[in-house]
């Protein structure tokens, strides 16, 4: 009885040892394995999607402005903390939120074109000085994006307005969250030079 429990123990020990070893192998393999991201993945990219769609929300119900063909200008969306201060994050809003405009079918004004303006748009007072009245004026503009973006634990919130230039009155506005993703965190990061 017990050489066969011996016999039983060395048994169970040996397929202990292989299942570890093999675990160990696996892992091994497992964290060498590279997965790049594929252009398909790129094509179907949720954060381009979300902010589409935000655009969407934000532009139902400005059919009158859309039909007049008054130029709209897209600010620099900003961290609601510190509106001095946009990240990547915040340009690359602006730029999707204004490609997805001109495809709803908004005469979208590039302003960044003029870099003085670029500059003083990264404030995030852009829309409140007297100098957006003046630009407005100058591409005969009716609207103006702007909109702010604040990073919390496991989320992005992004608000998004569209505000008369004539007046300020906020026109429309459309909220919402991005999740904070690798991407997300990467984008919120300010770059150093």
């Amino acid at each position: 009885m017990s050489t066969s429990m011996s016999i039983r123990s060395l048994s169970l020990a040996a397929a202990a040892a292989v299942v570890l070893l093999s675990g160990c192998s696996w892992t091994h393999d497992y964290q060498t394995v590279r997965v790049d991201p594929t252009y398909e993945s790129a094509a179907n990219s949720k954060f381009i999607a979300t902010n589409r769609g935000a655009v969407n929300a934000l532009t139902s119900g400005l059919d009158a402005y859309r039909a007049s063909g008054a130029p709209v200008l897209v600010a620099t969306m900003v961290n609601v903390n510190d509106l001095r201060r946009s990240a990547p994050l915040g340009r690359t809003l602006s730029e999707q939120y204004a490609s997805a405009m001109v495809a709803n079918g908004f005469n979208v004004k590039e302003i960044k074109l003029r870099g003085d303006v670029f500059v003083r748009e990264e404030t995030g007072e852009l829309i409140l000085s007297r100098e957006i009245k003046d630009i407005a004026q100058v591409h005969s503009a009716s609207l103006v994006i702007v909109g702010t973006y604040s990073p919390a634990t496991q989320h992005t919130y992004v608000s998004v307005k569209a505000v008369r230039t004539d007046t300020g009155q906020i026109v429309r506005g459309h909220d919402y969250a991005l999740p904070n993703d690798v991407d997300v965190a990467r984008l919120l990061q300010t770059p150093r030079f």
